[in-house]
């Protein structure tokens, strides 16, 4: 198998069902590094690094909705498919 179609197949994982659940999964892997952030934020009550936290939080909440829509839209694909 050459290097493109390698890359190509790997492309495709993403944008499958499996790649879809696995990003998500690796999404929210990423919560528990900004909850520890936001809790050592609270307890020097550091008023920056909790801004920063709840910022974070808000982008990997972002990425979890893109990506569930991403999953939904799949979904949708695959209903008309069977048509």
């Amino acid at each position: 198998m050459s290097t493109s179609a390698k890359l190509d197949k790997a492309k495709g994982f993403s944008k499958s069902k499996p790649g879809l659940y696995l990003s998500i999964g690796t999404t929210l892997f990423g919560t528990i590094s900004v909850v520890k952030q936001m809790k050592k934020a609270r307890e020097e009550n550091d008023t920056l690094r909790l801004l920063d936290s709840a910022i974070s939080a808000a982008s990997v909440l972002t990425g979890v909705a893109l990506l569930v829509r991403e999953l939904r839209r799949l979904d949708v694909d695959d209903v008309l498919a069977d048509d």
